[in-house]
């Protein structure tokens, strides 16, 4: 098996345009911008010079070409008729026609049609990034978003973003009719459990389970280990561990280590920061190790789906540090970045794909890949893909891939409905939580700030953002992209190396800006929802709430950008107004859950909406009454 290098600088970036305008040649001064003109004029062309209507009057107020007094014995007819096509002719452009185009004219030197195709340029790349923020990664989706445009199925949020009502959704592959493939078989239980393990009692278990805040279902589910050297992985896997710093599992990896190396199919459920993404990777490289090499135009053999292209980026970075001692190929297959590069590196083979859903799909279609070799799925951020509509997407392909394959999911939350939905394509389960579900990491420490506006959200945070600056990196959340653009601005005229990430930035932008936050060049980001999943930069030491999150799951992952994989040293920051008082108790429930202290403003603020509230009911008691 040859070692292969992979690296984001290779791969080109492709901008397909999403719309082709044709300008025809005819006469600038006829010339009227499509969007102005009624609807049969959509497709124009020289012969439009047929529809005008000129005024045919001349200086004197009198129709030419016959069409007032004419003295027979001064002028023939004739030439009078032929003087009158030859003032058509010279006739200037009719008003009406000037003052329809004026209205595209801003100054002298602004070109109509310019103005016009920036203007659905614009439009097109705030549908694309509309798109993305509703977790699409196709391409043809982005395409479908654009020309819904001129359908009309577009309206405004309160950010002034367009939305777009009726998006096209990627159409699911059927699934292979696997009876009728004869598959090689493969092996997938490559746990021995150690004497030191072996030897506990099930008292034992439970006193080590509940020291790890940990809780199973499932059958015959195997004892937790304590250290990375009771898995039995091989001296380079175990010299690849030491050297990435890790020196003894999080209680995720505890649990899930002796589950997915014994085979088993598990449901992982974790606080963010827990080490989930490490509790798939290391068996996955055992798994494949095990397999025969690929031929020439298969694989994969591991597939990892991921919801975000962000999260898919940092899967890749840290799957890529275990897979390089062994040689095993990797790739990054994602929207933002060229399909046709994406397409030959998957031609040329590669043993773990981790992909967002949209794309992946693209890729089967186009015949880049094939999942006949596949037997190791991992769903990471289950929850996110499921609540972002991708599940017509994950059915679609996991009905590519073998039924007897291992499948692993993996998430921060794990709502009913989407457990229920997550058992239907997995094999006898075995359910690991570590803490409570959708509880914040409680090494985390909490820190919330009743503010009294809007207004007042900045000079707290230019005031604090030094201090902050001192421990390490600093995140900072906003919940509008012009919000982060004015952050940016005020806090860069400040003199603070600074860089600002969202959704209208195209992708090769914001995996520059990551890569020199990660390096240092940048010490403050500020960001949208767009980086709050997957986002594993062990140099965090703060996040800022500028705003509040959307809902409490949200939150969560947020804070969960700093105090990464046990580091205890992480502070995040929540600014909460007056008007956000509706969030006040479920940031105190939040609080009391994780340990953390409740300040006495919030406590206050939520206990105003709770008295409101009350209010409001027994107002609505007595009317009945």
């Amino acid at each position: 098996m040859s070692k292969r290098k992979f690296g984001f600088e290779g791969f080109g970036i492709n901008r397909p345009a999403t719309y082709n305008f044709e300008r025809s040649q005819a006469p600038q001064r006829l010339y009227v911008p499509p969007s102005s003109r009624s609807g049969s004029h959509d497709n124009y062309e020289d012969h439009d010079l047929d529809n005008i209507e000129y005024d045919d009057r001349d200086e004197h107020g009198e129709v030419a070409g016959g069409g007032g007094e004419v003295d027979d014995g001064e002028i023939d007819p004739l030439d009078a008729f032929m003087e009158g096509i030859h003032e058509e002719m010279r006739a200037p452009p009719p008003p009406k026609v000037v003052e329809k185009a004026e209205k595209y004219v801003d100054d002298e030197d602004d070109d109509p049609m310019e103005s016009f195709l920036r203007a659905k340029k614009d439009t097109g790349l705030a549908l694309a990034a509309d798109v993305m923020h509703a977790g699409y990664d196709s391409d043809e989706e982005v395409y479908a978003a654009a020309k819904a445009v001129d359908a009309g199925l577009i309206e405004y949020d309160s950010d002034d973003n367009p939305i777009v009502l009726d998006k096209k959704k990627i159409e699911p592959i059927p699934a292979l009719d696997h009876s009728s493939i004869d598959y090689e078989p493969f092996n997938k239980d490559f746990y021995e459990e150690k004497d030191s393990i072996s030897g506990m009692t099930e008292q034992d278990v439970t006193e080590y389970r509940k020291s790890l805040s940990i809780r199973v279902s499932g059958f015959d589910v195997p004892r937790p280990i304590k250290t990375f050297e009771d898995c039995g992985f091989s001296l380079q896997l175990m010299n690849a561990i030491t050297k990435q710093g890790y020196e003894k599992p999080t209680p995720i990896q505890c649990q899930a280590f002796p589950i997915v190396l014994s085979g088993r199919d598990i449901i992982g459920i974790a606080k963010t920061g827990s080490g989930k993404t490490a509790a798939f990777v290391l068996p996955m490289i055992v798994h494949i190790m095990d397999q025969p090499e690929l031929a020439k135009e298969e694989g994969p053999i591991g597939v990892i789906c991921a919801p975000t292209r962000e999260l898919a980026h940092q899967i890749y970075l840290e799957s890529k540090k275990f897979a390089k001692p062994y040689g095993i190929r990797v790739s990054a297959i994602y929207g933002g970045m060229s399909k046709l590069e994406q397409f030959k590196e998957l031609k040329s083979g590669c043993e773990i794909v981790i992909a967002t859903p949209g794309r992946l799909i693209d890729m089967i279609k186009m015949k880049a890949l094939t999942m006949l070799r596949a037997t190791y799925l991992v769903l990471d951020e289950a929850d996110r893909m499921f609540d972002l509509g991708f599940e017509p997407q994950i059915r679609s392909i996991v009905g590519q891939i073998r039924p007897d394959r291992q499948t692993s999911l993996f998430s921060a939350t794990m709502p009913r409905k989407v457990e229920k939905l997550a058992r239907e394509i997995l094999t006898d389960p075995v359910r690991v939580t570590v803490g409570e579900v959708g509880m914040a990491n409680e090494d985390i420490t909490q820190v919330v700030q009743v503010i009294p506006s809007d207004a007042e959200k900045l000079p707290w945070l230019l005031d604090k953002l030094p201090g902050m600056i001192d421990d390490g990196d600093v995140l900072v959340f906003a919940s509008k992209k012009a919000t982060v653009d004015e952050i940016e601005s005020q806090l860069g005229q400040k003199g603070f190396k600074i860089a600002a990430l969202h959704g209208d930035k195209d992708q090769a932008s914001r995996m520059d800006i990551l890569q020199k936050f990660k390096s240092g060049i940048y010490h403050v980001l500020i960001a949208t929802d767009v980086a709050a999943r997957g986002l594993d930069i062990k140099s965090i030491k703060s996040v800022v709430n500028f705003d509040i999150a959307r809902d409490m799951d949200a939150h969560v992952h947020r804070i969960g950008r700093t105090g990464r994989a046990g580091d205890k040293d992480g502070t995040a920051y929540t600014l909460i107004t007056h008007k956000e008082a509706r969030f006040a108790g479920e940031l105190v429930g939040s609080l009391i859950a994780a340990g953390q202290n409740v300040p006495m403003e919030l406590m206050d603020l939520a206990m105003k909406v709770i008295l409101h509230d009350v209010s409001f009911c027994l107002m609505l008691y007595a009317i009945d009454m």
